[in-house]
Protein backbone atom coordinates (compact mmCIF):
# COMPACT_ATOMS: atom_id res chain seq x y z
CA UNK A 1 0.00 0.00 0.00
CA UNK A 2 1.24 3.55 -0.61
CA UNK A 3 0.50 5.36 2.39
CA UNK A 4 1.51 4.33 5.99
CA UNK A 5 -0.05 6.05 9.12
CA UNK A 6 1.74 5.95 12.45
CA UNK A 7 -0.10 6.76 15.64
CA UNK A 8 0.92 7.62 19.10
CA UNK A 9 -1.06 7.99 22.20
CA UNK A 10 0.49 10.04 24.67
CA UNK A 11 -0.69 10.91 28.28
CA UNK A 12 -3.20 8.02 28.65
CA UNK A 13 -4.85 9.26 25.35
CA UNK A 14 -5.47 12.97 26.00
CA UNK A 15 -2.90 13.32 23.31
CA UNK A 16 -2.39 11.45 19.79
CA UNK A 17 0.56 12.05 17.95
CA UNK A 18 -0.65 10.83 13.35
CA UNK A 19 2.29 11.00 11.17
CA UNK A 20 1.59 9.77 7.33
CA UNK A 21 4.03 9.30 4.72
CA UNK A 22 4.11 8.02 1.10
CA UNK A 23 5.54 4.43 1.72
CA UNK A 24 8.09 2.99 -1.04
CA UNK A 25 8.42 3.59 -4.47
CA UNK A 26 4.65 4.90 -4.51
CA UNK A 27 3.98 8.23 -5.87
CA UNK A 28 1.29 9.86 -4.52
CA UNK A 29 -2.21 9.09 -5.94
CA UNK A 30 -3.15 10.00 -9.97
CA UNK A 31 1.25 10.79 -9.89
CA UNK A 32 3.93 8.94 -11.60
CA UNK A 33 6.16 6.56 -9.82
CA UNK A 34 9.31 9.16 -8.35
CA UNK A 35 12.53 7.90 -9.88
CA UNK A 36 14.52 6.74 -6.53
CA UNK A 37 17.40 9.46 -6.13
CA UNK A 38 20.50 8.84 -3.92
CA UNK A 39 20.15 11.42 -0.93
CA UNK A 40 23.06 13.64 -0.34
CA UNK A 41 24.67 13.82 3.20
CA UNK A 42 23.18 17.02 3.82
CA UNK A 43 19.65 15.54 2.73
CA UNK A 44 20.49 12.28 5.20
CA UNK A 45 21.65 15.59 7.94
CA UNK A 46 18.23 17.31 7.30
CA UNK A 47 16.37 13.58 8.35
CA UNK A 48 18.15 13.16 10.92
CA UNK A 49 17.85 16.33 12.46
CA UNK A 50 14.25 16.16 11.77
CA UNK A 51 13.81 12.50 13.14
CA UNK A 52 15.96 14.06 17.00
CA UNK A 53 13.45 17.14 16.85
CA UNK A 54 10.27 14.29 16.78
CA UNK A 55 11.58 11.74 19.17
CA UNK A 56 12.14 15.36 21.67
CA UNK A 57 8.64 16.45 21.10
CA UNK A 58 6.95 13.01 21.49
CA UNK A 59 9.21 13.30 24.68
CA UNK A 60 7.66 16.64 25.71
CA UNK A 61 4.12 15.53 25.19
CA UNK A 62 4.50 12.62 26.89
CA UNK A 63 6.54 13.56 30.16
CA UNK A 64 6.00 17.49 30.66
CA UNK A 65 3.17 20.16 30.14
CA UNK A 66 3.54 23.75 29.56
CA UNK A 67 3.79 24.72 33.36
CA UNK A 68 7.83 22.68 33.57
CA UNK A 69 10.74 24.38 33.90
CA UNK A 70 12.70 25.92 31.06
CA UNK A 71 16.09 27.02 32.18
CA UNK A 72 19.27 28.25 31.51
CA UNK A 73 23.04 27.59 33.38
CA UNK A 74 25.53 30.38 31.89
CA UNK A 75 29.41 30.17 32.72
CA UNK A 76 31.33 33.26 33.78
CA UNK A 77 33.81 34.25 31.60
CA UNK A 78 36.64 32.94 34.29
CA UNK A 79 34.50 29.82 34.47
CA UNK A 80 34.34 28.62 31.12
CA UNK A 81 35.07 25.02 30.25
CA UNK A 82 38.04 24.19 28.06
CA UNK A 83 36.23 21.96 26.06
CA UNK A 84 33.07 19.66 25.66
CA UNK A 85 34.71 16.69 28.25
CA UNK A 86 34.77 19.64 30.73
CA UNK A 87 31.30 20.69 30.12
CA UNK A 88 30.02 17.57 29.97
CA UNK A 89 31.11 16.75 33.44
CA UNK A 90 29.91 20.13 34.67
CA UNK A 91 26.49 19.17 33.76
CA UNK A 92 27.36 15.61 35.40
CA UNK A 93 28.09 16.54 39.19
CA UNK A 94 25.19 19.73 39.09
CA UNK A 95 22.11 17.26 37.28
CA UNK A 96 22.99 14.77 40.56
CA UNK A 97 22.72 17.76 42.87
CA UNK A 98 19.29 17.97 41.35
CA UNK A 99 18.26 14.76 41.37
CA UNK A 100 19.38 14.36 45.19
CA UNK A 101 17.09 17.32 45.99
CA UNK A 102 14.11 15.76 43.84
CA UNK A 103 14.46 12.29 45.74
CA UNK A 104 14.43 14.12 48.87
CA UNK A 105 11.02 15.32 47.94
CA UNK A 106 9.90 12.14 46.83
CA UNK A 107 9.92 13.45 42.98
CA UNK A 108 11.00 11.59 39.88
CA UNK A 109 13.26 13.91 37.85
CA UNK A 110 12.79 14.04 34.03
CA UNK A 111 15.22 16.63 31.74
CA UNK A 112 16.47 17.24 28.93
CA UNK A 113 19.47 19.20 28.04
CA UNK A 114 21.71 21.00 25.26
CA UNK A 115 24.75 21.95 25.89
CA UNK A 116 25.67 24.81 23.33
CA UNK A 117 29.37 26.40 23.07
CA UNK A 118 28.38 29.70 21.27
CA UNK A 119 30.83 31.11 17.90
CA UNK A 120 32.15 34.13 20.26
CA UNK A 121 33.53 31.39 23.02
CA UNK A 122 30.75 31.44 25.48
CA UNK A 123 28.81 28.15 27.04
CA UNK A 124 25.54 27.64 28.02
CA UNK A 125 23.02 24.59 28.95
CA UNK A 126 19.60 24.60 28.00
CA UNK A 127 17.48 22.33 30.37
CA UNK A 128 14.08 21.30 30.38
CA UNK A 129 12.96 19.78 33.57
CA UNK A 130 9.63 19.10 35.23
CA UNK A 131 8.07 21.94 37.96
CA UNK A 132 7.98 20.32 41.52
CA UNK A 133 7.07 23.67 43.47
CA UNK A 134 11.03 25.14 44.12
CA UNK A 135 12.58 23.97 41.34
CA UNK A 136 14.33 27.07 39.93
CA UNK A 137 15.53 27.39 43.90
CA UNK A 138 16.88 23.54 43.11
CA UNK A 139 18.69 24.29 40.01
CA UNK A 140 20.22 27.44 41.67
CA UNK A 141 21.85 25.50 44.41
CA UNK A 142 22.83 23.17 41.94
CA UNK A 143 25.04 25.19 39.85
CA UNK A 144 28.01 27.17 40.41
CA UNK A 145 29.77 28.15 37.65
CA UNK A 146 27.53 31.45 36.41
CA UNK A 147 24.39 32.36 36.60
CA UNK A 148 20.77 30.94 35.67
CA UNK A 149 17.54 31.79 33.62
CA UNK A 150 14.05 30.17 34.90
CA UNK A 151 10.72 30.34 32.97
CA UNK A 152 7.45 28.33 32.49
CA UNK A 153 7.71 27.13 29.04
CA UNK A 154 4.36 28.51 28.49
CA UNK A 155 5.44 32.15 29.37
CA UNK A 156 7.93 32.42 26.74
CA UNK A 157 6.89 33.05 23.21
CA UNK A 158 10.16 31.74 21.50
CA UNK A 159 9.82 28.38 22.99
CA UNK A 160 6.37 27.80 23.61
CA UNK A 161 3.58 26.40 20.70
CA UNK A 162 0.65 23.61 21.44
CA UNK A 163 2.26 21.15 20.09
CA UNK A 164 5.67 21.62 21.65
CA UNK A 165 7.08 21.98 17.92
CA UNK A 166 9.44 24.87 19.28
CA UNK A 167 10.79 23.76 22.33
CA UNK A 168 11.87 20.62 20.43
CA UNK A 169 13.26 22.22 17.77
CA UNK A 170 15.20 24.80 20.28
CA UNK A 171 16.17 21.94 22.79
CA UNK A 172 18.05 20.19 19.94
CA UNK A 173 20.01 23.02 17.57
CA UNK A 174 23.66 22.20 16.82
CA UNK A 175 25.80 24.28 14.96
CA UNK A 176 24.32 22.90 11.51
CA UNK A 177 20.75 24.64 12.26
CA UNK A 178 20.10 27.17 9.90
CA UNK A 179 18.92 30.41 11.37
CA UNK A 180 17.20 32.97 9.60
CA UNK A 181 16.66 36.60 10.34
CA UNK A 182 13.32 38.92 10.86
CA UNK A 183 13.26 39.45 7.14
CA UNK A 184 13.84 35.49 6.20
CA UNK A 185 17.06 35.81 5.13
CA UNK A 186 20.02 33.43 6.41
CA UNK A 187 21.85 34.59 9.92
CA UNK A 188 25.23 34.18 10.75
CA UNK A 189 25.57 30.71 12.75
CA UNK A 190 25.89 31.19 16.80
CA UNK A 191 26.61 27.66 17.20
CA UNK A 192 30.43 25.94 17.14
CA UNK A 193 28.92 22.62 19.08
CA UNK A 194 26.19 21.64 20.66
CA UNK A 195 25.80 18.16 22.96
CA UNK A 196 22.49 17.16 23.27
CA UNK A 197 20.77 14.47 25.88
CA UNK A 198 18.01 13.20 27.58
CA UNK A 199 17.29 11.52 30.86
CA UNK A 200 17.27 7.55 30.44
CA UNK A 201 13.85 7.62 32.14
CA UNK A 202 11.19 8.69 29.34
CA UNK A 203 10.98 5.62 26.92
CA UNK A 204 8.46 6.33 24.05
CA UNK A 205 5.20 4.18 23.78
CA UNK A 206 5.17 2.13 20.92
CA UNK A 207 3.24 3.57 17.46
CA UNK A 208 -0.07 2.20 16.02
CA UNK A 209 1.04 1.24 12.21
CA UNK A 210 -1.73 1.36 9.64
CA UNK A 211 -1.77 1.45 6.00
CA UNK A 212 -4.13 3.19 3.95
CA UNK A 213 -5.43 2.92 0.63
CA UNK A 214 -4.91 6.50 -0.57
CA UNK A 215 -3.66 10.05 0.54
CA UNK A 216 -6.83 12.14 2.50
CA UNK A 217 -6.70 15.69 1.08
CA UNK A 218 -7.42 16.57 4.88
CA UNK A 219 -6.67 14.78 8.56
CA UNK A 220 -9.82 14.84 10.28
CA UNK A 221 -9.93 14.98 14.08
CA UNK A 222 -11.22 11.63 15.67
CA UNK A 223 -14.49 12.40 18.06
CA UNK A 224 -13.68 14.34 21.19
CA UNK A 225 -10.42 15.69 19.77
CA UNK A 226 -9.15 19.02 18.06
CA UNK A 227 -6.12 19.27 15.79
CA UNK A 228 -3.70 21.49 17.28
CA UNK A 229 -1.06 21.37 14.84
CA UNK A 230 -0.63 20.46 11.29
CA UNK A 231 2.61 19.96 9.65
CA UNK A 232 3.27 18.70 5.66
CA UNK A 233 6.38 19.00 3.72
CA UNK A 234 8.84 16.41 1.83
CA UNK A 235 11.05 13.67 3.12
CA UNK A 236 14.65 14.99 1.83
CA UNK A 237 15.82 11.14 1.85
CA UNK A 238 13.13 9.35 0.02
CA UNK A 239 11.40 12.23 -2.05
CA UNK A 240 7.70 11.66 -0.74
CA UNK A 241 5.42 13.77 1.03
CA UNK A 242 4.87 13.53 4.98
CA UNK A 243 2.51 15.03 6.95
CA UNK A 244 2.23 15.13 11.11
CA UNK A 245 -0.68 16.65 13.19
CA UNK A 246 -1.38 16.33 16.95
CA UNK A 247 -5.08 15.73 17.87
CA UNK A 248 -5.76 16.98 21.83
CA UNK A 249 -8.67 15.80 23.76
CA UNK A 250 -11.73 18.42 24.23
CA UNK A 251 -11.97 18.06 27.87
CA UNK A 252 -8.00 18.34 28.35
CA UNK A 253 -8.09 21.65 26.63
CA UNK A 254 -11.00 23.29 28.79
CA UNK A 255 -9.51 21.99 32.10
CA UNK A 256 -6.03 24.55 30.89
CA UNK A 257 -4.31 21.75 29.42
Amino acid sequence: MPVKRKTTKLRQGDIIDVEEYHDGNYGAPGQKRQKKKKPTKEDIRKNNASQKARRTRLRLLQYFTPGDCFATWTYEKSRRPDNMQAALKDFQKAIRKVREEYRKRNYELFWIRNIERGTKGAWHIHLIVNEIGDTASILKKAWGHGGIYTTEIRLSDKIYDEDFTKLANYITKDEHTECLKVDGTPAKPRIQEANYNISRNMPLPEPKVDKLLRWKPEPKPKKGYYIAKIVEGINPVTGFKYRRYTMIRLTKRKEGG
